[in-house]
């Protein structure tokens, strides 16, 4: 197997492409580049210490993280992260955790994200972890910066520093009700600080602009059409670039005639081993002069869609299964004594990422320096591929990613950005590569499928005694079960995926919520109990108790009983650090055969809320996502081709699709803030697939679960008994 065809992450880890680096402007330098005014270098352990997991390429992940403001004469505030904007508005929200601590209005501030010569290495955007890691960051960075605008002034007025006050973006001696603006206390200077010491930060409670709804920064950019894209991105003198692509995967090239394709005006092939590729002055010529090239290929034969999931069970990866991820008690001994039992196998499709805005690369040689624009979830990431690729330095290279047009986990690696640098260094000009939608749907990796057996066991009271659960292929992510079960046997294992497979909103943590909510509600039915009672009996975690009880209430469980036209269902779970409980209601048609989603109530706890409206959106945007997943989305493929590549064959939601959504809120400011951008797309299909079985005594248990879908859920999947 190639290593383009390698899985990108292993499922359910952390992801790191190397080692920390430091920026890359030499501190002299990024003041010049930067003018007059205040630098502050925080120097500490950081958060990411206490993560765990290893890094692309098995590197450690760093010990050490330097995190930069400056703020300028006129008091406007740069800050620099390596995190990246890729819908999530992370953008806004970082924001405005710098301008709390740093006692500044919203506006002051400007974050540069994700260009690796101006801000400090970084792992990546990914596993909802931009919020607990490097929000912290920026705390105590501003925190810092600010307890040293006060020392500057106590210094020039001669007072107590603990006297004054910060506030607006101004230091305050309440004494005299003189003030210095920041940009008055730093004009004319060049001053950097190190500061090695935890600030004190700003208790949530007390939050005046974290903790709000403000809007989106810069959202008018997007909505005007005025923001560019990596795919909007242009140079000077720039071609466009495409890529010839195999007939199949892991096919071999029979034949190749490139001469019609040559002789278009100012088409350049380019070929590299086994790469062939193309420049030409606009992007309908590169496509004509790529349809223009003769290629035979020799695909092997391979896995389809049918008899994939025994295909899984029966092909472990060597080396990647670490044994039970939990055991405890005894299952067998538990499962010999239990009133009740099921034992179900539950399935998950592979599935594409589908973003708005495919691979996109802008590349540019200059000076034996290469400059690449593009999405990517991961600038360094990519940078040091693009470094390995050509045998540069790192400082070689430099990657700017525009605010891109989503990635779900689909986006960590630089396939585009290497393409677009390798035309650009043969056409001698900036090359730009989009891939095409097909392109998309093919060449990139998918979320995995996956095969999940659960074995469980309960007296007749309500209490689980036994729970034994086998993956394979899909991941550890949330394997674990939340609920309290003496007796457990849990294991994740590896498959060779006969597709190329990574990550995902939300990693497996979809798969295994799907699989362990509807079992639970198995076991609820078969004892007769209601399932919200039924899980509420087994569960101590009082956050989780928290938000079912939350959804409920506010969905009217208890009171609505399902018929079979109407069914109401409910599922719930935690996985990094966010708390979530989805109640939905469905609706089947008198002829079986079409289910709809009328309503889903979800509930949501994930620490200190830091932007509520953000906050609603991206659970707003997971449960429609998750729509998709549960009841349609599904990669189709045989002998090497992926057989629906084209957004007129693979089911996406549509407006049609979406329910009537409400979001609850649980804001715990007393609890640090967790991320949110993936966990709240789990809840959505078993709580959708058990309304189903309530309405229909159907328990339909693979993912999609409507997958010949026209309308929303119309299928041959027959919804009643």
């Amino acid at each position: 197997m190639s290593r383009r065809d390698q899985p990108v992450l292993e499922l359910g880890q952390s992801s790191s492409p190397g080692r920390p680096r430091s920026l890359q402007l030499a501190r002299r330098d990024f003041l010049k580049v930067l003018g007059g005014g205040l630098l502050v270098c925080l120097t500490r352990t950081s958060a990411w210490t206490q993560e765990s997991g290893r890094a692309f390429g098995g590197h450690e992940l760093p010990k050490d993280v330097s995190a930069w403001l400056h703020i300028a004469v006129d008091g406007q505030v740069k800050v620099f992260t390596g995190k990246v904007e890729v819908g999530q508005n992370i953008r806004t929200s970082l924001a405005q955790l710098v301008a709390e601590e740093l006692k500044v209005p919203f506006d002051a501030i400007t974050m540069i994200m994700g260009d690796t010569d101006l801000t400090p290495w970084d792992m990546g955007t990914f596993g909802s972890r931009t919020t607990p890691t490097m929000g912290p960051q920026l705390r105590i960075m501003a925190a810092a910066a600010r307890e040293t605008l006060l020392d500057m002034a106590a210094q020039r007025w001669h007072v107590d520093p603990t006297t004054l006050t910060a506030a607006e973006g101004r230091v305050i001696d309440p004494q005299t009700s003189r003030s210095f603006t920041y940009g008055g206390l730093t004009r004319g200077e060049k001053l950097v600080k190190t500061v090695s010491s935890e600030e004190s930060l700003t208790p949530a409670p007390e939050w005046k602009i974290a903790g709000t709804a403000v809007p989106k920064a810069e959202g008018r950019d997007f909505v005007t059409g005025k923001h560019k894209y990596p795919s909007d991105i242009t140079r000077p003198e720039m071609m466009f670039g495409a890529v010839l692509r195999p007939d199949g995967f892991n096919a071999t090239l029979a034949s190749l005639d490139t001469s019609a394709a040559e002789k278009l005006p100012g088409v350049k092939v380019v070929r590299d081993g086994d790469f062939i590729g193309l420049v030409a002055p606009d992007a309908f010529a590169a496509q004509s002069a790529l349809a223009a090239i003769q290629a035979k290929w020799n695909v092997p034969a391979q896995p389809s869609n049918q008899g994939l999931f025994e295909y899984l069970k029966n092909n472990p990866e060597t080396g990647r299964d670490d044994g039970p991820q939990h055991v405890s008690g005894s299952v067998a001994q538990a499962m010999a004594g239990a009133d009740l039992k099921v034992e179900e196998q539950y399935t998950v499709a592979y599935i594409a990422h589908a973003p708005l805005e495919p691979r996109a690369a802008v590349a540019e040689w200059d000076a034996g320096k290469l400059t690449v624009w593009t999405g990517t979830q991961r600038p360094f990431g990519v940078r040091d591929e693009l470094a390995e690729a050509f045998h540069l330095s790192p400082a070689q290279v430099r990657v700017i990613q525009p605010d891109m047009g989503s990635g779900y986990g689909g986006k960590h690696t630089g396939e585009a950005a290497i393409e677009a640098a390798r035309l650009a260094k043969a056409a001698g000009k900036p090359v730009k590569v989009v891939w095409t939608r097909s392109e998309e749907f093919t060449w990139a990796y998918f979320r995995p499928a996956g095969l999940i057996e659960i074995t469980a066991g309960a007296r007749r009271d309500g209490t689980v005694v036994a729970w034994q659960c086998h993956n394979y292929n899909s991941g550890p992510a949330a394997i674990t079960t939340p609920y309290n079960v003496a007796n457990q046997l849990i294991q994740y294992h590896a498959a060779k995926s006969p597709l190329r497979q990574g990550s995902y909103r939300g990693l497996a943590s979809t798969a295994n919520h799907f699989a362990r909510e509807s079992h639970m509600d198995g076991l609820a039915h078969a004892a007769g109990i209601d399932p919200l009672e039924f899980r509420l009996k087994n569960l101590a975690d009082p956050r989780l108790q928290a938000v079912f009880q939350a959804a409920a209430a506010k969905f009217g469980w208890g009171r609505l009983k399902s018929t079979p036209e109407r069914g109401f269902g409910i599922a719930g779970g935690v996985d990094k650090g966010g708390y979530v409980a989805t109640c939905a209601e469905v609706e089947i048609d008198p002829d079986g055969k079409r289910v709809r989603i009328r309503r889903i109530v979800q509930a949501w706890e994930s620490g200190a809320v830091v932007n509520p409206d953000g906050l609603r959106n991206q659970l707003t945007g997971a449960i429609v996502q998750g729509i998709g997943g549960a009841l349609f989305e599904r990669i189709l493929f045989a002998d090497g081709r992926i057989l629906n590549p084209h957004f007129a064959q693979y089911r996406l939601p549509r407006f049609s699709d979406t329910p009537q959504v409400e979001v609850v809120l649980l804001d715990r400011k007393d609890l640090p803030s967790a991320g949110a951008g993936e966990t709240g797309l789990v809840g959505l299909a078993p709580a959708v697939g058990n309304a189903i079985f309530a309405a229909s005594g159907i328990r339909l248990r693979n993912m999609p679960m409507a997958p010949q879908s026209g309308m929303q859920g119309e299928s041959n999947t027959q919804f009643r008994s």
